[in-house]
């Protein structure tokens, strides 16, 4: 990769990784779903009027918009709102590529070798470290439900593989779409009118901030930066640079919230960092939508040209960008 592509890589992961404190900054001023709907809201508009018609069927993008930004979005930030860290959440989201993996087995019959099974069971390692250390200081409820975002999040990545989106700016764009309604009215369910319209007559440049990073900043410009790389270079170059968003989202929770990494947590980190490169990057053109957080790696079965059926085409070439 040419320097200044690699600096972007680095730019990119820095942005997902500062989103996580951004997003604990927002849910200061907004309830969780209201501030997830309006996440969306803003990516989409006016985005979605200069990005062009869907490229992709609309099935593929309902499903992604409900599983993407409704329940991976609405379960981290209703996680977060109730006590789970900034830093360490951008750390356990990294478990979505063992869900990936998982699913894509169940789902699509892929094969995983054993350097990427002892992958998941690295990572899953980390993970049980982390409840631990979070048992031991936080609320384990909390730390479930973004256990779950991550279950929702290799879910929209197996989708997104089969959609196999050829402009991931204007896949993520249109799947902003989806989310906003459905956010919506699960806030007024839940949250209640009062509470919404407190927060949104409260609305000032702090929340409007937060709400132009994570809307504009973390989703527009690092998935269309991203895509731009991944349309560059061969996934395999540009991937690994997703694990520096644990990195820079626990260094950026530690200097600007005040967050403690323990020594437990560190052991987290060391193990679903490890874990997570294992499962993810072997291959050497892993095809998962390319979100934030590594993508899906694993090994396909073989097969050849005479043993395809109408039911099993071969794949396109993977999609440009996988994340939100």
């Amino acid at each position: 990769m040419r320097p200044v592509h690699i600096a972007l890589a680095v730019l990119v992961t820095a942005v997902w990784g500062v989103n996580f404190v951004v997003i604990d900054v927002g849910l200061g001023h907004f309830p969780p779903l209201l501030f997830s709907a309006l996440r969306f809201l803003v990516a989409a508009l006016p985005a979605v009027f200069f990005v062009g018609r869907p490229k992709v069927a609309w099935k593929w993008i309902v499903a992604v918009g409900l599983v993407l930004g409704v329940a991976k979005f609405g379960l981290l930030f209703i996680g977060m709102s109730q006590g789970m860290p900034a830093g360490l959440s951008s750390l356990v989201l990294q478990v979505q590529a063992v869900f990936t993996a998982v699913v894509a087995m169940a789902v699509l019959g892929e094969r995983l070798g054993g350097v990427r099974l002892l992958g998941m069971g690295v990572a899953l390692a980390g993970i049980v470290v982390a409840g631990v250390d979070e048992g031991s200081g936080g609320p384990l409820l909390a730390f479930a439900l973004t256990v779950g975002a991550a279950a929702c999040w290799g879910v929209s990545n197996v989708l997104t593989r089969k959609a196999a989106p050829p402009d991931a700016l204007n896949f993520m764009v249109w799947v902003s779409v989806v989310p906003v309604l459905p956010l919506l009215a699960l806030s007024l369910l839940f949250e209640g009118p009062a509470r919404d319209a407190e927060a949104l007559t409260g609305f000032d440049w702090s929340g409007a901030g937060a709400l132009v990073y994570v809307a504009w900043i973390s989703t527009v410009f690092g998935f269309g930066a991203w895509g731009m790389l991944l349309r560059r270079y061969p996934a395999s170059s540009v991937a690994p640079f997703s694990l520096l968003v644990p990195v820079f989202g626990m260094s950026s929770a530690a200097l600007l919230l005040g967050e403690s990494v323990t020594p437990l947590r560190w052991c987290a980190a060391a193990l679903l960092v490890g874990g997570v490169a294992l499962t993810s990057l072997r291959s050497a053109a892993p095809r998962a939508f390319g979100l934030p957080r590594g993508g899906l790696a694993v090994e396909r079965p073989r097969d050849t040209s005479a043993s395809r059926t109408p039911s099993t085409p071969s794949r396109p070439a993977a999609a440009a960008t996988d994340t939100h």
